[in-house]
């Protein structure tokens, strides 16, 4: 199932104030009748008491109209004709337009998903909306991409209404499964992050993006355990982060050299200081050793594969080449990593 960002207050509240409003005229109506009560006659002539009042007041307003009690006198026909007839249409009103609103979201809900999957293109599938899969959403925005090109993908019911109260499109449902990753259109995405918390699913999710793509989609996965870093990159994932791991070296890169650390996250932290970019080599540049430049290189990627800097052989630029360099936060050039 989709879940579009929320936009409009929840159905059980919509329902409850027109339940409300029908409640509350049927009860104007009855004190109007029964304030007036002289006026009309039973069949019985014995009188309106107040269930005859609520009596007449129902089948009224709901058009039904047995005729064993009318208003005889002028001055309730007046009333009937004043007060009761647009309360008839008003209460009408309130109970078709219930069901009229909830025939027009379906189809307005229809149409905005009709409109979502037309524009759907080069989007990032994220599998999973806890800690890491907010994280990682996070960092895709700051890092300018749009909402609308982010598809969550979450089977708690906790994570899907927080993913579309933050704005973002989420599919109900186990990624492991391919008809749910086919409603996020997999085939036609430009990344998929995997963000489980369990390092099985993430495996299971890879073999099936694999099978789905023909591996022509790039694959970004996080597990638990160092172990299980291996078998993912087996089962198709290109890049595999190993969040315990990766933890731990950072808690002991704070004991031994605690200005690292600030450094480390003022890199990974957008809009502050420093921040990692990637742009594409220019064509003064070919031919020149990345250490040479005036910007601040410290990885070359050709064909896919990161070069080393150091060492005794100098790297040249060649065209094509992918320069990942340090830049300042306030610098529009290049484009963040």
């Amino acid at each position: 199932m989709i879940h579009l960002p929320l936009v409009r207050q929840g159905p059980l509240r919509a329902l409850a104030v027109r339940v409300a409003l029908a409640v509350l005229l049927v009860l104007v109506t009855v004190a109007i009748i029964y304030a007036d009560r002289d006026g009309y006659r039973d069949v019985n002539d014995d009188g309106l008491s107040v269930l005859d009042c609520f009596y007449y007041a129902v089948v009224t307003l709901s058009t039904t109209g047995y005729g064993d009690i009318t208003p005889v006198t002028p001055e309730a026909r007046l009333v009937n004709v004043l007060v009761i007839t647009p309360a008839r249409v008003l209460f009408l009103i309130i109970l078709v337009g219930t069901t009229l609103e909830v025939l027009t979201d379906q189809y307005r809900n229809s149409l905005r998903i009709g409109r979502w999957r037309r524009k759907l293109k080069d989007h990032v599938i994220v599998c999973g909306y806890g800690t890491k899969g907010r994280a990682a959403v996070t960092a895709l925005l700051e890092n300018g991409y749009d909402k609308s090109r982010i598809v969550v993908v979450e089977s708690r019911e906790a994570g899907i209404r927080q993913a579309a109260a933050n704005g973002l499109v989420a599919i109900e449902g186990n990624a492991t499964r391919s008809t749910v990753l086919n409603e996020a259109d997999v085939k036609n995405c430009k990344a998929v992050i995997i963000a489980t918390d369990s390092d099985e699913a993430s495996v299971l999710i890879t073999l099936t993006v694999r099978q789905l793509t023909a591996g022509q989609v790039r694959i970004i996965a996080a597990v638990r355990e160092q172990e299980n870093a291996a078998l993912l990159k087996q089962s198709g994932a290109h890049h595999v982060i190993v969040s315990s791991a990766t933890a731990g070296r950072l808690l002991g890169l704070t004991t031994t050299a605690p200005p690292l650390i600030d450094v480390v996250e003022d890199l990974l932290t957008p809009g502050q200081g420093m921040a990692l970019a990637m742009r594409s080599a220019e064509r003064s540049e070919v031919g020149q050793n990345p250490r040479e430049l005036v910007t601040l290189v410290v990885a070359l990627i050709r064909r896919g594969k990161v070069l080393p800097l150091g060492g005794e052989q100098a790297v040249t630029i060649e065209t094509g080449d992918m320069l990942v360099y340090i830049r300042a936060e306030d610098s529009s050039v290049g484009v963040s990593v």
